[in-house]
């Protein structure tokens, strides 16, 4: 269920590395439990941020949450379709529902996140 070259985080964050570079989005168990998501909002490019600092919000039908960043960079690029079309992360939470890429500053904090498979043993403790 969950990408296996994805890394996740315990606030239930996904990165997916390509190069220097971090796809982020939020998992899928994270969009099941907020419900329809009706707003989202998206960094700036270029703000800098710290691992586990908030990177942006997602609202839904049930409630307002946080999302962090997994790693520490720079906001390189968003998912504008996001702006007009925030049930995409509904649909597609691990694809087409990304919300940023950052530049990576310090890949050695990948080690503080999960595997696929450690992620899955977490979420079954959170059921």
């Amino acid at each position: 269920m969950y990408p296996k070259d994805f890394y996740y985080t315990k606030d239930h964050e996904w990165i997916q590395v390509k190069g220097d570079t971090g796809v982020v989005g939020v998992t899928d168990f994270a969009q099941s439990h907020l419900g329809d998501i009706v707003y989202i909002e998206l960094p700036k490019i270029g703000t800098k941020v710290k691992y586990r600092q908030i990177l942006g919000t997602i609202e839904s039908v049930k409630a307002v949450a946080d999302i962090y960043s997994p790693v520490s960079g720079e906001v390189v690029e968003v998912n504008e379709e996001l702006s007009n079309t925030p049930e995409l992360i509904n649909q597609d939470p691990h694809g087409k529902g990304w919300i940023a890429k950052i530049k990576i500053a310090d890949d050695s904090e990948l080690q503080n996140l999960m595997t696929a498979s450690e992620y899955e043993k977490f979420i079954e403790g959170q059921k």
